[in-house]
């Protein structure tokens, strides 16, 4: 099968777009050459980003052997040796942050282009498609280990209060160059989000859309919807589901498809479990409980509390007793 698209069926509005992404074969057609090499410049890092955060393990240990014996000096340095390299690896957390922030911004700018529709685009574009999916996949990995370590939270405050006592007492810090007060107040506010990466990842879909007067709000989020039916047409339907050669697609494309709701949640004025959402929520819950309990435990609980408008009066009973 070639990368672009083989629509099958006409699309029926209720059912979603009929036709299958190529999450797993999908190569960048010429015109998808620029954009997709961009982005995947970035891309290539993600995998050791999230290696590196999952066997992120804190100085925990150290920071309260200092604390509890505040007089002895030599503690006090091994648990600031320790929290150092680690307040290196947060930086580079952060900063890779914001250089997905741009290569979201790239793609979202590729996908929502006149003339063509948010379907169309993704049938065309199916690299950028896989690019845009490999992103949320990423992002909700990430804050799903993140939202799992309190280390780095704690590592982070003592890092900051041990720093200012430093400067306080005039004491040279070799830390200091690694983090400025600037950037610190800055990953002080990521850190402190219960999904950061999400939260990066909505901010710049918002700011996106407010800096493209000229472009329809609905393109964005109509891309988003589009991307979210798709997922769930994939899942739902034995004939797409059975084209998937590795069993991680599958995984892949549950995780994509909460990712991509709750971007929609975040910058659609009603969100996504207003009736007059263009994603089917039912729909899409439905498909989380029909896997293995186990393994969509942590999508739900990212729609659970992790969206902006699950608990709006304009949500069903019915979609609020799904999730319950």
């Amino acid at each position: 099968m070639g990368n672009l698209l083989k629509v099958l069926t006409c699309t029926d509005l209720e059912q979603g777009p009929n036709f299958f992404l190529d999450f797993e074969n999908a190569q960048p057609t010429e015109s998808e050459k620029e954009i997709y090499n961009q982005v995947n410049v970035v891309l290539k890092d993600a995998e050791g980003i999230l290696e590196d955060l999952q066997s992120y393990r804190g100085a925990g240990h150290e920071i309260r052997e200092a604390i509890q014996h505040p007089a002895d000096d030599k503690l006090q340095e091994k648990a600031w040796g320790a929290v150092v390299p680690l307040v290196g690896k947060l930086k580079k957390f952060y900063e890779f942050s914001q250089r997905l922030e741009a290569a979201l911004r790239g793609l979202l700018g590729a996908l929502t282009s006149t003339p063509y529709s948010p379907t169309q685009h993704l049938e065309r574009e199916q690299a950028l498609a896989k690019q845009f999916a490999e992103i949320l996949h990423f992002t909700l990995r990430f804050d799903e280990l993140k939202m799992t370590n309190p280390a780095i939270q704690n590592d982070f405050s003592y890092y900051r209060r041990t720093l200012s006592r430093m400067r306080i007492n005039n004491v040279p810090a070799e830390g200091e160059n690694e983090v400025n007060n600037e950037l610190a107040n800055r990953m002080s506010l990521f850190y402190a989000e219960a999904t950061p990466m999400l939260k990066t990842l909505s901010d710049a879909t918002t700011k996106f859309v407010s800096e493209n007067k000229n472009l329809p709000i609905e393109n964005t989020t109509d891309c988003l919807s589009t991307m979210a039916s798709v997922c769930r047409v994939m899942l739902e339907t034995p004939e797409y589901r059975s084209r998937f050669t590795n069993e991680e697609t599958v995984s892949f494309c549950l995780r994509v498809m909460v990712g991509v709701i709750i971007l929609y949640d975040h910058v659609h004025p009603v969100g996504a479990f207003a009736k007059t959402s263009k994603i089917d929520m039912k729909g899409c819950i439905k498909v989380l409980k029909d896997q293995p309990p186990n393994s969509v435990e942590g999508l739900l609980n990212a729609l659970r509390y992790t969206t902006k408008h699950l608990n709006d009066e304009t949500t069903s009973k019915q979609i609020r007793s799904m999730l319950q």
